[in-house]
């Protein structure tokens, strides 16, 4: 009896053509959120290694732990298999996934500012910025990441 009633209501059902679920975002608005690999859409502030070391002793540690190669998530440096040095091809995009998604707990808690120092910090324990450096959006365009060569866009393809 109970497959009967729920053929029933299965069939008395009506499909529309899309779930017609959220809207369509406009193009300003999806440039204005997203940065590109080649550094478009990287907002305005700049952040240094000092300050990325203390804002990542407060809000990555406890996941990526002291040299960010331990921890219970991923390590962010040295040689291991998908850190920020050994396999990400863009510096740009490193800013891009720190902004929306950490710290885990709180995505988009952490300011533009901020950011910029936890990313220069990242960089710095890869060997790829001096203790004293720090970034803005014209210098993280710039940071040459030692797998790039190794990605294609379609761009590049024949």
């Amino acid at each position: 009896m109970r497959r009967l009633v729920l053929l029933m209501c299965l069939s008395s059902l009506t499909w529309a053509e899309s779930p017609d679920l959220g809207q369509e975002i406009p193009d300003e608005d999806v440039r204005s959120i997203t940065v590109f690999s080649d550094g478009t859409g990287l907002p305005t502030g700049s952040g240094t290694v000092a300050e990325g070391k203390s804002l990542y002793e407060i809000n990555c540690l406890r996941c990526h732990g002291p040299t960010a190669q331990e921890g219970p998530n991923d390590a962010l440096a040295g040689d291991k298999a998908r850190t920020l040095g050994s396999y990400w091809p863009y510096a740009p995009t490193i800013f891009d996934y720190v902004r929306r998604t950490m710290p885990y707990e709180m995505p988009g808690y952490l300011s533009d500012d901020q950011i910029y120092s936890v990313v220069a910090y990242l960089l710095h324990l890869n060997g790829l910025l001096d203790a004293d450096a720090s970034l803005d959006a014209a210098s993280l365009s710039v940071v040459e990441l030692p797998n790039r060569p190794k990605f294609y866009s379609e761009y590049d393809l024949p």
